[in-house]
């Protein structure tokens, strides 16, 4: 496999608080990649520096060989990394498929005039857009739901719909930022096969995520994280096992259970 994101000695201080502390991260194409720890650990800052919300005190952040570190967050966006966050940011008084049509704003190529008047070209480009959000919606199961108000779907459907919005535009690098927070047990194994449909379509995924056992059922690699610095990364079986990652997140306990889970038949 080939690196599709690579972070070198990324860092972030805020004055006297090192909260991401000389991170080296290879995410491989094609794969799911979970990013776990404590909380505080320094994760949600790790994805804000990848995304371009936050600049890194030090390091770098390459997608697909290119460096991304000066770019803004709408640059990286255009260039093919995509996210959600751990609060809901669906428009609640907007329709479905409108929710998922401002995702596909970086491909509109109409200009203002074009738009204005409604050129055949603009119309061309519209039903193009609308075709595309139809199939984002198909992959989550939400076609049916198109032209309702995303208000008023339920906490798993507007997730969902949040990760088509995300997927709208064919991003390259997908991060998910704790996507199984709030979910029932049926909405999470619905989650997993999304992310495994995701990752089968040739999107990578990196994700942030408490719930161990979603972590191990669909992570390639793991990549654990302690007051910011990096100390473990591997498969999720080696996770389990790591003495590191026992001390400072899972704990004996909860290794036991994901090991007995994994051997279910």
């Amino acid at each position: 496999m080939t690196a599709l994101l690579q972070t070198s000695g990324l860092t972030r201080r805020y004055a006297g608080l090192i909260a991401v502390d000389g991170v080296d991260m290879a995410v491989q194409a094609g794969s799911v990649h979970a990013l776990i720890g404590p909380n505080g650990a320094g994760k949600t800052t790790l994805f804000n520096l990848i995304s371009g919300l936050e600049t890194p005190s030090e390091g770098t952040v390459l997608l697909c060989g290119r460096d991304l570190t000066a770019l803004p967050a709408d640059r990286r966006t255009a260039l093919g990394l995509a996210r959600t966050f751990q609060t809901m940011r669906v428009f609640a008084a907007m329709t479905v498929l409108e929710n998922v049509l401002t995702g596909l704003h970086p491909r509109r190529a109409a200009g203002l005039a074009a738009t204005i008047m409604r050129t055949p070209g603009f119309r061309r480009e519209e039903r193009a857009l609308v075709a595309r959000a139809r199939e984002v919606l198909d992959m989550v199961g939400l076609t049916d739901r198109a032209g309702e108000r995303a208000g008023g779907l339920a906490y798993g459907d507007q997730r969902r719909l949040e990760i088509a919005r995300a997927m709208a535009p064919e991003p390259a690098l997908l991060l998910l930022d704790e996507p199984a927070a709030g979910m029932n047990p049926a909405e999470t194994e619905a989650l997993a096969g999304l992310v495994r449909r995701i990752s089968g379509l040739g999107t990578t995924v990196l994700l942030v995520e408490h719930d161990m056992g979603f972590v191990m059922d669909i992570s390639d690699v793991v990549t654990v994280l302690n007051f910011g610095r990096l100390i473990f990364q591997g498969p999720p079986a080696a996770t389990r096992q790591a003495p590191e990652v026992l001390e400072a997140y899972l704990g004996h306990k909860v290794a036991a259970r994901l090991a007995a889970r994994a051997a279910r038949p």
